[in-house]
């Protein structure tokens, strides 16, 4: 894996997940109730992941019907009742939530020496709650609304790339999600890549992406 550029012209970040707590578990246990068997959760949970980072690699359309659609999907496989509120109580959940309790801190501090900017699969309204729970400074705040397209696309790396009239060498992108960002992005030419790694994936070889437990631990590669 190679270092990262200690002095990107950005440094980006996913938002949820990443910066942002996701907590998504819980809802969807509720939703559910007791039509999962017990010893069969873990795997319903994994594939709802999977029914969601599939939904998005299409047309762009609204994260709460992303939502619903998936859990549809996967309840619809499984053989269990989807409720018909479940995206709008999913997407209620997003904007509730805040930031990771190791996020603040180093984020602001991060913030006083490098543009920061977010590329997020949401829709506008969701970052417009969540940003300024972060507490800190960010030059740009892009989502797949505003691109009209959702990671993994290519495009919708291609419109911050447009926006910041920037290229692949520029950034250091942050995300703890390697297929929807470290994996197409290595395909596109970023190099600069680091994965805060809070165990939603696991570690693949071959996209030379730099692993951190913490943006403590990423402030100090960058010098800071």
């Amino acid at each position: 894996m190679s270092e990262p550029s200690f002095r990107p012209k950005y440094v980006s970040f996913d938002c949820y997940g990443t910066l942002i707590e996701y907590p998504i578990t819980p809802i969807t246990r509720e939703l559910v109730g007791d039509q999962i068997p017990a010893g069969q959760w873990d795997q319903f949970v994994r594939e709802f992941r999977g029914y969601r980072y599939d939904q998005v690699r299409g047309e762009y359309y609204s994260y709460e019907q992303v939502l619903q659609d998936s859990f549809e999907r996967v309840c619809r496989k499984w053989g269990v009742k989807a409720a018909p509120d479940a995206g709008k109580r999913f997407a209620d959940g997003v904007r509730s939530w805040g930031p990771h309790a190791d996020v603040p801190e180093p984020l602001k501090k991060m913030s006083e020496h490098y543009k920061l900017v977010i590329f997020s699969n949401a829709d506008d309204s969701f970052l417009a709650e969540s940003v300024p729970r972060l507490g800190a400074d960010f030059h740009a705040v892009y989502t797949a609304e505003q691109a009209g397209f959702y990671k993994p696309r290519y495009a919708a790396f291609e419109y911050m790339l447009d926006q910041l009239d920037a290229s692949p060498e520029d950034f250091v992108h942050v995300s703890s999600h390697t297929r929807y960002d470290l994996m197409p992005m290595h395909d596109m030419g970023f190099r600069n890549l680091i994965l805060l790694d809070r165990g939603y994936d696991p570690v693949t070889h071959g996209y030379d992406y730099v692993p951190v437990k913490s943006l403590d631990e990423l402030n100090t590669m960058l010098g800071i």
